[in-house]
């Protein structure tokens, strides 16, 4: 990339502006965001290694749409090979349904339909579907009513080798927004919504080589870190975050030599750092992949707490220079609140940009599904940092270790993010992210991440011209 006038200070987001160039793109969908890091996604986005965000269903939903979920490092080992084995074997075309028995509950259906942006419940007898509960039949009906008496049993249902413009040529045809897919057998395999069946023509998903979804896994840098990342490329993880929020140092080189040392065959991402130096050590202790930020993301309270850190724009271009001359790349780590951001975290060198607050109020995040007494719906986030998290990560040391190491927390421990009533699905963000980015590449004149690298124009503006930018909901007068 280069500047239209040249900065005297460092950069957020906030700060630059991307400006159009000729283009001889004739449409978005002539953009490949395909990865150029190795990790073999199609779009680049990941989903940061938080508790309260990066689960199963998170990881599922994503690398089927070409991203990749970051399972975090405070999970048991076990409990994350059951999450790596569990998403690869899920459907790359359809979405995995929730189900129940006709003999469950209103109770037990309203404790799991939000689990689907979709909505909707799958009553399943024998391993066929009978019927399909959505949270509108269980509207002013007594909790303890048996689904059997509220579903619906008007059932269309796909066959499993359906096309995605079939499907949902079918769905239209039937005014239906939804159907139970089943095998010849009419066993239940998933569960396909006209707008699933779009996206599956607009989006690849991430696959390993043998087909299956991919997924990336998190270890930290304090005991025995080669074990504890054997364990986890043995258990089929496809990417490896070796991750702490002060990447610099002298354990976290210690880390990765001896994961390097294991001859791992699948990326080695580490971080976090915001500076060429440190990111000139960690790729010769071995890492491919430098995670940049330190501070920028919505949980974060250590520039407030510390006065370290670094303007995010600056951070990424820095550390993805120094990466490049040794052929490897980095991933941009928070900060990224709109769609541009992503697009300008592209401009400045990244390969990926790590998402975790904004995809937090989604219903694909693992934390439960609360109501304000307004009656709108949000999920609860916090910080890998704070209280909240150092407490669960340190359940099983004794009662005054983890007393001395609650003293010292950073982050927020409980943050409200609202579910968007128009967006509430991580889909439905991802959507809207790559819509703008790939449009933020014609603009450019750009048809890939390192076309859109080297012919982005990117100018300063003051805090004025960015509030300039920003569409009005109602008139200025």
């Amino acid at each position: 990339m280069r500047f239209l006038n040249t900065p005297s200070f460092d950069l957020t987001y906030e700060d630059v502006f991307l400006a159009p160039s000729r283009s001889e793109i004739a449409s978005r969908m002539d953009v490949d965001l395909s990865a150029i890091d190795g990790t073999g996604t199609t779009i680049p986005l990941v989903v940061a290694n938080m508790t309260a965000i990066s689960g199963r269903r998170m990881a599922e939903t994503i690398a089927r749409r070409g991203g990749l979920a970051v399972i975090p490092q405070d999970i048991p080992l076990e409990i994350v090979s059951q999450v790596i084995s569990w998403v690869k074997s899920r459907h790359t075309f359809f979405d995995t349904p929730v189900t129940l028995a006709p003999t469950d509950t209103v109770a037990d259906a309203l404790d799991l339909i939000n689990k689907r942006s979709h909505g909707a419940l799958i009553v399943v007898e024998g391993g066929k579907p009978v019927g399909i509960v959505t949270e509108a039949d269980c509207e002013r009906v007594d909790r303890f009513t048996q689904l059997h008496l509220i579903m619906a049993t008007d059932l269309i249902t796909l066959q499993s080798d359906v096309a995605p413009r079939e499907a949902f040529d079918f769905l239209n045809t039937h005014r239906r927004r939804l159907a139970p897919v089943v095998d010849a057998q009419g066993n239940l395999v998933g569960i396909l919504t006209k707008v699933g069946a779009l996206r599956a023509t607009l989006y690849t998903p991430a696959l390993d080589s043998d087909g299956k979804l991919r997924i990336a896994t998190a270890v930290g840098i304090n005991g025995d870190v080669a074990k504890k990342a054997k364990a986890l490329i043995d258990a089929g993880a496809d990417v490896l975050v070796v991750d702490t929020a002060h990447g610099h140092q002298a354990k976290m080189i210690e880390a990765l030599k001896a994961i390097r040392a294991l001859n791992p065959q699948i990326p080695i991402v580490a971080g976090n750092v915001v500076t060429a130096e440190g990111t000139r050590d960690l790729i010769e202790a071995g890492a491919d992949i430098i995670k940049v930020g330190v501070g920028p993301g919505a949980m974060c309270t250590t520039r407030m707490q510390t006065g370290v850190g670094r303007p995010q724009f600056s951070a990424v271009l820095e550390c993805a220079a120094e990466a490049a001359k040794f052929g490897k790349h980095v991933w941009a780590d928070g900060g990224v609140r709109h769609p541009r951001d992503v697009a300008l975290a592209l401009a400045a060198g990244a390969s990926q940009v790590m998402i975790g607050s904004w995809f937090a109020g989604t219903l694909e995040s693992p934390s439960d599904l609360n109501r304000d007494s307004n009656g709108r719906l949000y999920k609860e986030s916090f910080g890998m940092a704070s209280a909240r998290a150092v407490a669960a990560r340190t359940a099983n040391e004794g009662a005054f270790d983890r007393a001395r190491k609650a003293l010292f927390e950073e982050g927020i421990s409980s943050s409200r993010m609202y579910i968007n009533p128009q967006r509430p699905g991580v889909e439905d963000l991802i959507d809207e992210i790559i819509s703008g980015v790939r449009s933020s590449c014609t603009y450019a004149g750009a048809d890939s991440i390192p076309d859109f690298f080297k012919k982005a124009l990117v100018g300063i503006q003051s805090s004025s011209g960015y509030a300039e930018g920003k569409p009005l909901n109602q008139s200025w007068k």
